[in-house]
């Protein structure tokens, strides 16, 4: 029965370790620049799910971003579907060697992602006001460009390794 057990729990470690790397997307088109991509007017449409996969709440995004060389400004403005706002702005560089970091009003220390091919992952903890509770919260953050006006967005949203939810977006462009 132990032996049973250690395979088990051996198997659901290994397993937490799989997933996508980015480098599986290096030769996927068409292929994603940022600082082309989200620069000027940006419409998003999305939804948080909980961890049974239930939708919690329905979203919409007006984005408006600009770059000043490998510095950009995504200024997003949400507007869920129980009538509620939030304002987010967030700050973007992009590194020397291709990477980027990020930081907004509502994200405890950077977020730091990199692209290749059609995607780009970063990762961040995120303070999450939850009936008058702020939680940290760390989020996975993964993004296709489908078309040159088109890409989606899925980030999973954990808490001490334990899965809370995911935010599913899709952006536009005009």
């Amino acid at each position: 029965m132990k032996r049973r057990l250690l395979l088990l729990a051996s198997s659901a470690a290994l397993a937490g370790c799989a997933g996508p790397q980015l480098a599986d997307y290096a030769n996927q088109t068409p292929k994603l620049d940022l600082r082309s991509y989200f620069n000027g007017r940006l419409d998003a449409y999305g939804v948080f799910t909980d961890r049974s996969g239930k939708v919690v709440k329905r979203f919409t995004v007006l984005m408006v971003c600009s770059w000043s060389g490998d510095d950009g400004v995504l200024d997003e403005s949400f507007t869920y579907s129980d009538g509620t706002t939030q304002k987010r702005v967030w700050r973007l560089h992009r590194e020397a060697d291709g990477r980027y970091s990020g930081r907004a009003d509502d994200v405890v220390g950077a977020a730091l992602g990199a692209q290749s091919g059609n995607a780009f992952h970063w990762q961040y903890t995120l303070a999450l006001p939850v009936d008058g509770t702020v939680y940290q919260v760390q989020m996975d953050d993964w993004m296709y460009l489908v078309t040159d006006k088109v890409m989606l967005n899925k980030a999973r949203m954990s808490k001490l390794g334990i899965h809370l939810g995911e935010v599913t977006l899709s952006f536009t462009k005009p």
